[in-house]
């Protein structure tokens, strides 16, 4: 198994969480791979800035500030934004119909108050979307890029509340996409991430102030 690959997704998916340690022995184990696999693999996370080695404690999952995180989704903007209108030059009817299926499936999942659901769907359609734009390099960056700034990610998508303001946002990417319009699913992109940035911001300021109540 792919080691390296196999951590990568845990931290993508929220099941590492930020300043956990990475135990070689648990991971060992966990893959069962070599010991030499595992410390290689860290390597590779640590300069993809996933993970941090600290002096005398080993490795753990990077923490990414609030300002860091705002900078990475103003990175992922300019880069998704090219990817959105590739996509919409480039996509097959197959993955139109894909992509009004995952539209479908997070409106039932704001519907129903999922919120687990609609993450799930939030990051397959960006996955998607980036991969329907065959855009290689980009996506390479993207995977770097999401992976570092996941925990705001996943607490930012499970606010209550937030689904149903960022839902409009994704369905007009998916309308843009499908209907081949390049311009547009440009600019609808770039006004989702735009609205992610707000939010962080927001959130950000909610969590401080009740931390000092």
């Amino acid at each position: 198994m792919d080691v390296t690959r196999g951590i990568r997704e845990l931290i993508l998916a929220g099941e590492l969480v930020p300043n956990q340690r990475l135990v070689e022995a648990d991971l060992v184990e966990q893959f069962q791979v070599s010991r030499a696999a595992v410390r290689e693999a860290l390597s590779e996370l640590v300069s993809e800035g996933l993970v941090e080695r600290i002096q005398n404690r080993g490795a753990r999952v990077r923490t990414i500030t609030l300002e860091a995180a705002i900078q990475i989704t103003e990175a992922r903007s300019a880069l998704e934004s090219l990817c959105a209108e590739k996509a919409a030059l480039l996509i097959t009817d197959e993955e139109i119909a894909e992509l009004r299926r995952i539209g479908a499936d997070m409106s039932g999942a704001v519907q129903e108050g999922d919120l687990g659901r609609y993450s799930l769907g939030n990051r397959e359609l960006h996955t998607r979307v980036n991969q329907i734009s065959r855009q290689d390099v980009v996506m390479e960056l993207l995977e770097r890029l999401n992976g570092q700034s996941v925990r705001h990610q996943y607490r930012l998508a499970l606010k209550p509340g937030r689904p149903a303001v960022s839902l409009p946002e994704h369905l007009a990417i998916i309308d843009a996409i499908t209907r081949r319009d390049p311009r547009a699913a440009a600019e609808a992109m770039r006004a989702h991430l735009s609205s992610v940035i707000d939010a962080l911001r927001e959130f950000d300021a909610t969590v401080q102030g009740e931390k000092r109540t």
